[in-house]
């Protein structure tokens, strides 16, 4: 019979054995974790923006220290993450709420602020899609506002358009990788009335490094219709596992969570992600690592004559001149994937940013594809 007690308790120890095995280990940088392994060999995949060094060593002895807790449902451990996930953004417990990735978060808004009774989905164009989707399946109105000129959202069209409902701002925005200045956004969420509620996807948050950029959870306090959400898929490195969540006042939240699916994320994902806010090194390291990798590819492109969009993410766009769905079906028959056809953009190319050698196999495939 199985007799393991799972309990907070016992979570935090596992967590612990974890920890005390990063640090008896020798040290090691991301570089030097196995790398994930693509879906074929030989693939260079750089179309999802992941993240190639993968998770922390922390990460992986807590993946493993939990093998003996899956036979459990996670109710306990949930709330240890978001214990920690407080702390660190000075917020309380219950002004969070976990997803199966950010992905889920998206879904629960979508579900509890759009719809014909409720208001319409204005989102920027292009963004990042799924919530649009989501929107549509419950029924809702979408509204899509391009760009400014410099790749930013149009935020007083984008009030303009609302209807009560639900404004989308991915800052940095998914697939431009640009920022949406602070002052606007402060403005634009001082301005914005209290039954129009604002999502803030903060996804690629740990790679901007633009002094135009800020978070805007400090807000969250004084404004109930504004929700932050993040993820652990990107700088984390846990793509695969999904563990997402958002900062939201906690009466916003209590009307998100009867959409809320329960038990979403698992123990391997909580305790994963809980043991990665304990490595510094891996936002650290992975902010280093991808920006060096963005400075290289991004500079022999500009040799090659095609500009890219500034990006304050883990991917840039670049310009090819013409249109891009044919440019990705030849990379892809060269072995190298990149990001799918963006139709606001049909001439950009979204690229992932990856290791060194994979930026140099994009290249390559780049240099033949465009002769």
């Amino acid at each position: 019979m199985n007799t393991i007690a799972i309990s907070r308790r016992r979570f935090a120890q596992i967590l612990g054995v974890g920890a005390a095995a990063a640090v008896v280990r020798p040290n090691l940088s991301l570089a030097t974790v196995p790398a994930p392994r693509s879906a074929s060999n030989g693939i260079v995949r750089l179309s999802a923006n992941e993240n190639p060094y993968g998770p922390s060593p922390r990460a992986h002895d807590a993946m493993h220290s939990s093998f003996g807790m899956c036979c459990r449902y996670p109710d306990e451990q949930n709330n240890v993450l978001i214990g920690k996930l407080a702390k660190l953004n000075n917020v309380d417990p219950d002004e969070i709420v976990l997803g199966d990735g950010s992905s889920e978060i998206l879904k629960i808004c979508a579900e509890t602020f759009t719809g014909a009774a409720r208001g319409n989905l204005v989102a920027a164009d292009p963004t990042f899609e799924a919530i649009l989707e989501y929107a549509k399946a419950n029924g809702s109105e979408v509204v899509k506002v391009p760009l400014t000129s410099s790749y930013g959202h149009d935020l007083s069209k984008m009030s303009a358009a609302a209807q009560k409902g639900l404004i989308y701002v991915c800052n940095p925005n998914n697939p431009t990788a640009s920022v949406t200045p602070k002052d606007e956004l402060r403005a634009f969420v001082e301005k914005t009335p209290a039954e129009t509620v604002i999502l803030v996807d903060e996804a690629y948050f740990h790679y901007a490094d633009s002094p135009e950029y800020e978070s805007l959870i400090p807000l969250i306090k004084d404004h109930p219709n504004l929700i932050v959400s993040r993820t652990f898929s990107k700088i984390y490195g846990l793509a695969g596992l999904r563990c997402g969540y958002c900062v939201a006042q906690k009466e916003t939240i209590a009307r998100m969570k009867p959409q809320q699916m329960w038990d979403s994320v698992n123990v391997m994902a909580l305790a994963a992600a809980t043991a990665s806010l304990e490595d510094a090194d891996q936002v650290r390291s992975g902010r280093r690592l991808i920006s060096e990798a963005k400075t290289f590819t991004v500079s022999e492109l500009d040799k090659l004559g095609f500009k890219s969009i500034p990006s304050q993410a883990n991917f840039f766009m670049v310009d090819c001149k013409r249109p891009v769905v044919p440019l990705i079906e030849a990379m892809k028959q060269r072995n190298v994937q990149v990001g799918r056809l963006f139709p606001a953009m049909p001439d950009h190319m979204r690229v992932s940013l990856g290791k060194r050698n994979e930026m140099e196999s994009f290249l390559a495939a780049f240099r033949q594809v465009m002769a």
